[in-house]
């Protein structure tokens, strides 16, 4: 895919997260990747992580998350207070997904997407006793009454919405001026996919969707969610904005495709950079994607 984070070569290896003897021997030449309290990682520059050696944390396998392993090599990850001084160069998720090669970026938003949910699951949510991870980092079970705790990830749909000549797209306050995005929204229990997309462009634009059409995913570890993308038909309703987005609006093709471009004049129309599959799903609008049998020419 075009966007960041879904690099598939690495195998999560799950047969050997019980496996301690598989591990230790894994670690003797593992490659680690530092993550600290929030979410950046340890670089080597600009253009990679720096790779601790496993050597100076002996049996640190105990205290690590199995990433997985590729062409014979284990990936873990490890918190970076163990090995870092405040010195060190640090670099947050979105900037290595526009620098880092997509193997890299991706371990790194596995890695902040575990360390962010293993940091805020100290506590058993049964009984409030401490939880231990065991299983390389996948599992988290209480120590007083021995309720097991699973990594969770929070689904959302994020949707390319067409009148079937416009495209409609939001702006939050607080985003770069003329910044525009696709709409997107979380799923709420009981609910489809499809339901999701109707309730939550409803809420926020008040534009009424007719039918959708599943396209690709995401994760998204910001902190730890899964874009389930969408190109959807709706009515062409004057958006009406509420508490969550500062603005709606339909764009006309021409405005998307100078945006696309990068040729918008001042004040013109700015789409979100290229590492989201929100840019993904508008450039597919454009090139004719729809979420009926019949697809637009490209023109």
């Amino acid at each position: 895919m075009p966007f960041a984070f879904t690099d598939a070569s690495l195998d999560r290896a799950d047969d050997l997260r019980g496996d301690i003897e598989a591990l230790a021997r894994l670690w003797s030449n593992a490659n680690l990747i530092a993550i600290d309290g929030e979410g950046r990682a340890l670089a080597a520059g600009d253009d990679r992580p720096l790779l601790v050696p496993a050597r100076m944390l002996e049996n640190g396998f105990e205290h690590a998350l199995l990433l997985g392993v590729r062409g014979g090599e284990a990936w873990f990850a490890i918190d970076a207070e163990r090995v870092a001084d405040a010195n060190q160069t640090r670099t947050d998720l979105r900037s290595a997904a526009a620098s880092w090669p997509a193997f890299d970026a991706s371990l790194f938003a596995q890695a902040r997407a575990m360390r962010h949910w293993r940091d805020r699951h100290r506590f058993c949510g049964v009984c409030g006793g401490e939880n231990a991870f065991v299983r390389a980092g996948w599992l988290g079970r209480c120590t007083r009454c021995g309720a097991e705790h699973y990594p969770r990830t929070d689904p959302a749909v994020i949707v390319a919405i067409t009148d079937g000549e416009r495209l409609l797209l939001g702006r939050q306050a607080g985003w770069p001026e003329h910044r525009y995005s696709t709409l997107a929204g979380f799923v709420e229990p009981g609910e489809s996919l499809e339901q999701t997309i109707v309730r939550e462009v409803r809420e926020e634009s008040g534009v009424r969707v007719l039918r959708s059409r599943y396209l690709a995913s995401q994760p998204w570890p910001f902190p730890g969610s899964l874009m389930l993308g969408f190109v959807a038909e709706a009515e062409p309703d004057v958006p009406q904005v509420d508490d969550e987005l500062e603005d709606a609006r339909w764009f006309t093709r021409v405005e998307v495709d100078l945006a696309l471009r990068g040729e918008s004049p001042p004040g013109g129309l700015r789409l979100s950079p290229s590492i989201s599959i929100s840019r993904w799903l508008v450039e597919r609008w454009f090139a004719g994607e729809r979420a009926g049998r019949e697809q637009v020419a490209s023109g």
